[in-house]
């Protein structure tokens, strides 16, 4: 009797830790699709900026390699 306890509690866990296995991997997939609908409503603004500061670094005035700043 003791023996078929003691598998039916393995059993039990078993099944509560593929329950747990399941949820995770239900989770992980909604938070993957989290991250590329983000990735997707971003990826105009990230091209707009990286635009902007590459025309800002084309019109900036080279400085003389004199001008820096010193460290002491």
């Amino acid at each position: 009797m003791w023996v078929a306890v003691s598998v039916s509690l393995g059993f039990a866990g078993l099944a509560v830790l593929a329950w747990c296995a399941f949820r995770v991997w239900l989770g992980v997939r909604r938070f993957g699709r989290e991250l590329e609908r983000t990735r997707r409503r971003l990826e105009p603004k990230q091209s707009a900026l990286r635009d902007e500061l590459s025309r800002l670094d084309d019109t900036r005035s080279p400085r003389p390699p004199g001008e820096g700043v010193r460290s002491a």
